[in-house]
């Protein structure tokens, strides 16, 4: 049985902290930061915004706990802080995110938290005037040879197959959403939560607005006002299943 532990104590630094602190038994776990690209040619790339800091703090917040952890982190992250984790593997695109996945699936970890930003889709045929002009990843696409129409085909989803890879562990998901209102947001969280299997799934972006919903297996959920908010509730659930 795996307890929840609020983000809201009663003082945060001292009660929070204490509590996490107390997770002595070592435990391993991992975590996935950061963007993925997918090539259009060999020099140029279907890519997005992400810097790979929140999935790095994470890593950062969990060793200080006394967890282990393995930070997959994209190639192209921008962000350059500080980096506390006992392992560090880079990936690429969500083909290589996969593989180092399913390699790591080889040991037994507590916990995966996959906060990558992964692409959604990849290139497919690339058309100039209706004719196939060429193969992704392959040389460059030469601008004198005016407009091309790209083909995107959605990538392989990863969190659905994280169960199957470690069986046993607390798995977290992570729901970004753009458009509509919070409530609407969270609701995909909770469908997320059904159809991958996952432990929690963490709701963010314009349409939830401030903040983070963590979402839990059972429905409920708790608004964690900031990142650092999300890292005690996230390392806290870690050391409710510790103590049991």
């Amino acid at each position: 049985m795996i307890l929840f532990v609020s983000a809201e104590c009663s003082s945060p630094e001292r009660q929070c902290s204490s509590a996490n602190a107390a997770l002595s038994a070592k435990r391993k776990a991992i975590v996935t930061a950061g963007p993925a690209y997918e090539a259009l040619d060999e020099v140029r790339r279907l890519t997005n915004p992400s810097t790979g800091r929140l999935g790095t703090e994470l890593a950062n917040h969990l060793e200080r706990q006394n967890v282990e952890v393995t930070l997959l982190i994209g190639a192209d992250a921008a962000w350059k802080g500080e980096v506390f984790a006992r392992r560090l593997i880079s990936f690429t695109t969500v083909e290589s995110l996969t593989k180092a996945l399913r390699s790591l699936s080889q040991e037994t970890f507590d916990a995966v938290y996959h906060a990558a930003a992964v692409s959604d889709f990849r290139f497919g045929k690339i058309y100039n005037a209706q004719k196939i002009v060429q193969t992704t990843g392959k040389g460059k696409l030469s601008t004198d040879s005016g407009r091309f129409l790209a083909e995107l085909i959605p990538t392989p989803k990863i969190l659905p197959s994280l169960r199957s890879m470690f069986p046993e562990a607390f798995l977290v998901g992570w729901k970004y959403e753009v458009e509509g209102a919070p409530q609407t947001a969270v609701e995909k969280s909770r469908l997320q939560l059904k159809t991958c299997q996952t432990n929690l799934s963490i709701t963010n972006g314009p349409a939830y607005g401030n903040g983070f919903a963590v979402v839990d297996s059972d429905g409920s959920m708790v608004h964690a006002k900031s990142r650092e908010s999300l890292y005690e509730i996230l390392s806290g659930r870690l050391l409710a299943s510790a103590a049991n």
